[in-house]
């Protein structure tokens, strides 16, 4: 029998048992579909992050603080006694490979523009400096000024148009209201501040290292008369070399300058740890996956056992025929591979459909308010950029060969006892 003609023999067979066929293939769907939903989720996670953090930190740059990375990321200064200061930055400025730095003071606000009142993180720096250090701290509409007064203020895209559905609740000229309440010399006091809009940000996408979409910067001379303080939260450091040695030599600079009370963050390391721990995680989602699709594989083999029963007598009168074992264990293993093929397609299609949904549903969802982003008292919002999967041509070829796989490695057993049947006992066989 040609090869045509055992598949074609073994479609007939799957038709005949629709429902079960049916639901055979929906578990190796749903394996598969979770495998993929899961590995181009990741994958798509993992681009966007790199993405923004490149965007957000700059290659070029050190970030000097006195908490860890994700203090930084929630706009905190960490747990240490030690704080910097804003004239610290002469302290790095002389060093070797250092082109400038900028300090940057960072407080949580309500700000009100127009009756509709966030929660934001107010940051205040020098325009000029931070200008030059961020390519992306550029105005979409207004001006950054030179020399601003203590009432400019600067925000970022997402802060214009919170919603990004042409809802603008705030333009350039407007006045913007913030509340402040903090502590001051053991005492807790509130104090209020009347501010106009002499810029919007084009469009950034950061997770809130360096400018952010959410941003909301006033200089850094008000900033420290207002807050009564000299304490910032970081120090931002341009360098003029890419060489690591001496990348090295300035960090370690910089740590022995503060006797080590400060943490040193090099965005190309963080990116790398990044990458690993994405790489390792996309590994282990991919392995939970899997275990459904071998539990799809059990439900194959159990299926096609009882398929050899129910055809217990056919096969006797097959081989009875003339049809030979190998073309009867071809014509079984045939189904559960055709099982698994039709399996990997839908699954691949609906893994996508549901990769696509977990992205979106994160970027909706105020999820990225603990990250670094921002979520307001009236709805909410997210500064979580949309996450399209990343769905590769080794994905798709390897989900299709995995459950063909699984599938053939669970089919065999039965397509070998089926090809052990002797004829007499098989036409014997009730």
């Amino acid at each position: 029998m040609h090869l045509r003609d055992v598949v074609g023999f073994s479609f007939s067979a799957i038709r005949l048992r629709k429902m079960r066929a049916g639901l055979t293939i929906l578990g190796v769907t749903i394996g598969i579909a979770a495998i993929v939903a899961l590995t181009s989720f990741t994958g798509g996670l993992q681009v966007v992050m790199t993405q923004q953090l490149e965007e957000g930190l700059g290659t070029d740059t050190l970030t000097v603080s006195t908490g860890g990375i994700f203090d930084l990321f929630s706009g905190g200064s960490g747990s240490s006694d030690f704080s910097l200061l804003v004239n610290d930055t002469n302290t790095i400025n002389p060093m070797d490979h250092v082109a400038s730095t900028v300090a940057a003071m960072t407080k949580t606000i309500n700000a009100n523009f127009s009756g509709n009142v966030f929660p934001l993180t107010l940051t205040g720096v020098n325009y000029t400096e931070y200008e030059s250090m961020y390519s992306t701290f550029t105005a979409k509409e207004g001006s950054i000024p030179a020399t601003p007064a203590n009432t400019d203020v600067i925000i970022g895209s997402r802060v214009a148009d919170p919603w990004q559905n042409g809802t603008i609740i705030a333009h350039v000229g407007d006045e913007v209201s913030i509340v402040w309440t903090g502590r001051v010399n053991a005492t807790i006091i509130t104090r209020n501040y009347t501010g106009t809009v002499v810029a919007i940000l084009d469009n950034i996408g950061g997770f809130g290292l360096g400018p952010s979409d959410f941003g909301f910067y006033v200089p850094m001379s008000w900033a420290t008369k207002f807050f009564d303080t000299e304490k910032i939260s970081s120090i931002t450091v341009k360098m003029d070399t890419r060489d690591q040695d001496a990348i090295d030599a300035l960090i370690q600079n910089i740590d022995d300058a503060f006797d080590g009370l400060v943490t040193v963050t090099q965005p190309s390391a963080l990116l790398n740890n990044m990458n690993r721990i994405l790489g390792i995680l996309n590994v282990f989602l991919a392995g939970i996956a899997g275990i459904s699709l071998v539990v799809a594989g059990v439900g194959i083999m159990n299926i096609m056992i009882v398929s050899l029963i129910e055809r217990t007598r056919e096969i006797g009168i097959l081989k009875s025929l003339g049809m030979h074992s190998r073309t009867v264990m071809g014509i079984f293993l045939s189904e559960a591979i055709i099982v698994g093929l039709l399996g990997g397609i839908f699954g691949i299609i609906a893994g996508v459909v549901f990769g696509n949904l977990i992205g979106t549903g994160l970027a909706n969802s105020n999820f990225a308010g603990g990250f670094g982003g921002t979520s307001t008292i009236n709805g909410g919002f997210s500064s979580f950029p949309p996450i399209t999967p990343v769905v590769t041509p080794e994905l798709i070829i390897g989900a299709l060969a995995f459950g063909m796989i699984v599938a053939a490695v669970f089919g065999l057993y039965p397509a070998w006892r089926a090809s052990k049947l002797r004829p007499v006992d098989a036409l014997r066989y009730e």
